[in-house]
């Protein structure tokens, strides 16, 4: 494996920036020192000035949409795109085709993923109203597998799990952390059928007055009164309401907490007030919501009330987001184009340059990208020798310039579904390379697909 040598770069890590040089070797961090002189003719060296290097960022929600949906997307196509903006490992959900609810379904992804993907992977095992006893099989792999996903809220297929007996059962006897996307189903119905009844056409602004701020906190209520039941180890994914964040606490360390929370990136970046210029292109669940909400989210992200930030990548066809050239109501069914538009972002090519994005603007800073993008991820699911810069561990790392502006555009874009709700937005950086386990699998646009990333590992008990 090739060895490189990284030189006078200014290292992004635990809360602190430094000048160092770093050595990558065997697929690990070598060393970070001071100075490293060349080892020898085989070391490649990488002149890092007025760089920064950071940890490889860790997305802890994605859909690949592999298999059964791969006109959407792939997992190689995905992780492309992944690597080329510094997210290094990514965890999956299970609301593929068929869905990932057997063990045996859950290692197919595994196998794919062995064999295509650039970034280093985990999968999510899927729980339906009818599959504990195959879900609570997890335990036995728990140092292998990141999470159990619930849908407590309206889902693909059969995922929507709503009986009190099998929640009650997995948060009981769950030994693996428990992931939960959080929205009240019995809210959203009510809020639906109340709006159906003023007799006008549904907008993709409407979304956020469906699924609003009740049915999320009434849902992350009743997730947080189970998990504090049993002692569960509860995630709850994509925070969107302001309501939500007086359920969540930095009176603890990441370390010791047993409830955590993650932000994602279109709900820090968008609000309601973009449905007019973007429509169904941000139409997600959980909503994009008023613009409040997103103040009250970027100031507990900062006090730690939220602990990591991710982005829910979730590729459709343009066609599937705006229906256009809009099909007629025989063609789409007895769904209202309301109805028709699929729900999800792409995004994982750009939440690190994103964040850069926002600390141009002084809203975070660079050591609390770091935090909430590799650290706090590594933290939260307890990642075997990842997520931070330190000797020893996987040289899952990332180089960007904060001078060079990148655009977003259809020829930069790498996600299979070729568009993204941040086309024509310049961000003010740049990512230059990025390493997966010690391979440079982007280097300034170009991508190395020799290597394959590597299933994660948990420090579980």
């Amino acid at each position: 494996m090739q060895k490189y040598l990284i030189k006078d770069i200014q290292i992004v890590n635990e809360g602190q920036i430094r000048n160092a040089d770093v050595l990558i070797k065997n697929g690990r961090i070598e060393n970070v020192l001071s100075q490293i002189s060349r080892i020898n003719t085989d070391c490649i060296e990488i002149n890092g000035e007025g760089k920064y290097l950071f940890p490889g960022c860790i997305d802890d929600q994605v859909h690949f949409r592999e298999p059964g949906l791969t006109h959407k997307a792939t997992i190689a196509t995905e992780a492309k795109a992944a690597v080329a903006g510094g997210v290094t490992s990514y965890m999956e959900m299970p609301n593929t085709i068929p869905n990932a609810l057997t063990q045996e379904l859950l290692e197919d992804k595994y196998r794919i993923a062995s064999a295509t993907s650039l970034a280093n992977y985990s999968f999510y095992m899927g729980v339906s109203n009818s599959n504990a006893a195959e879900v609570l099989k997890t335990n036995e792999k728990k140092k292998e597998i990141c999470g159990i996903k619930i849908f407590m809220g309206a889902s693909t297929g059969n995922m929507l799990v709503d009986n009190p007996n099998t929640l009650d059962k997995i948060f009981r006897e769950s030994e693996v952390l428990i992931a939960t996307h959080c929205e009240d189903e019995s809210v959203i119905k009510r809020n639906l059928e109340k709006l159906k009844t003023e007799g006008r056409e549904l907008t993709a602004a409407d979304h956020p007055l469906i699924r609003d701020e009740e049915a999320c906190y009434a849902s992350s209520l009743y997730a947080i009164q189970i998990a504090k039941k049993y002692g569960t180890r509860l995630h709850i994914l994509h925070i969107s309401t302001e309501k939500e964040l007086q359920l969540f606490t930095n009176m603890l360390p990441l370390k010791e907490k047993r409830i955590t929370a993650e932000v994602c990136v279109h709900h820090l970046h968008f609000t309601s007030d973009d449905y007019a210029r973007l429509g169904y292109l941000i139409k997600c669940n959980p909503a994009i919501k008023a613009p409040h909400n997103k103040e009250a989210l970027w100031k507990a992200l900062l006090d730690d009330r939220l602990d990591v930030i991710a982005t829910d990548h979730a590729p459709h066809t343009r066609e599937e987001k705006s229906l256009t050239p809009n099909p007629s109501p025989g063609e789409r069914g007895a769904k209202s184009l309301y109805e028709a538009a699929h729900a999800g972002l792409p995004l994982v090519q750009h939440p690190l340059l994103l964040m850069l994005h926002y600390c141009k603007q002084g809203r975070i800073s660079l050591e609390k990208i770091a935090e909430k993008m590799s650290h706090a991820v590594a933290e939260c699911f307890q990642i075997k020798e990842r997520g931070y810069i330190r000797e020893g561990y996987h040289a899952d790392l990332v180089i960007v310039d904060l001078d060079k502006p990148s655009a977003v555009t259809k020829e930069t874009i790498l996600y299979k579904c070729g568009w993204s709700p941040l086309e024509n937005f310049t961000f003010p950086a740049s990512v230059t390379h990025t390493f997966v386990n010690g391979q440079l699998v982007y280097d300034n646009g170009k991508l190395n697909e020799e290597g394959k990333g590597q299933r994660l590992i948990f420090e579980r008990e």
